[in-house]
């Protein structure tokens, strides 16, 4: 069976080498018989996919330039999570590639539990899309609670005339507590309002009413 390896390494500890994952995954393929045909050896954060080889194993996969990819455990292949992950080994499957964990035996597509690999896989990947469903639905929920619709602000809170009363209370040296209890706005939505990156006419107005 033709194999094609693939190793990573982060660039942010120079003490890493892919050569000892090559050596082991050439020896590993050479004990059952595969045939190395390629090999991919990316220098760079596992949390992204635009990485070189990365991509470059995924287009030799298409054109089924080899039968199993070999990595070394399942975050040498990818750390961008569970999702992710599991959809880069479906890609894999849709081109009728199979794949193989070094270190992790029960990733194993080449063998009769491939569905049930499969299975498991799509399984946890199901339950951290409902977890991320969970946090995003609490975090708009805060920011509701924090004067924010959507995680914007509210569109009362861009009025003109309330940023510039915040930014002459500030002037006078208020804490923001203060100036949220004047106003009657949550500390939150009174700092995003002091904050310099708002829309250009919002800093300007701000500005002028700040030195008046």
């Amino acid at each position: 069976m033709r194999s094609a390896i693939y190793a990573r390494v982060s660039t942010k500890d120079g003490r890493q080498d892919t050569e000892n994952q090559l050596r082991q995954l050439r020896a590993f393929a050479d004990t059952q018989g595969w045939i190395v045909v390629h090999e991919y050896v990316d220098r760079a954060s596992g949390k992204r996919a635009d990485r070189e080889q990365f991509q470059r194993m995924f287009e030799s996969a298409s054109r089924r330039e080899f039968d199993c990819l070999l990595f070394w455990s399942l975050d040498r292949l990818s750390r961008e999570g569970t999702v992710e992950t599991l959809n880069h080994l479906q890609r894999l499957t849709s081109y009728g590639v199979n794949y193989r964990s070094f270190t992790e035996q029960y990733l194993d597509s080449t063998g009769m539990f491939k569905e049930a690999v499969i299975g498991i896989l799509a399984a946890v990947a199901k339950q951290e899309r409902v977890r991320l469903s969970e946090r995003t639905i609490a975090g708009l929920q805060r920011a509701k609670a924090q004067g924010r619709v959507g995680g914007r602000p509210k569109a009362e809170d861009a009025d003109p005339n309330l940023i510039a009363k915040i930014a002459r209370l500030r002037a006078r040296g208020q804490s923001i507590r203060a100036i949220a209890s004047d106003v009657k706005k949550s500390p939150n939505t009174v700092l995003r309002l002091l904050r310099p990156d708002r829309k250009s006419s919002s800093i300007t107005h701000l500005q002028i009413s700040a030195r008046s």
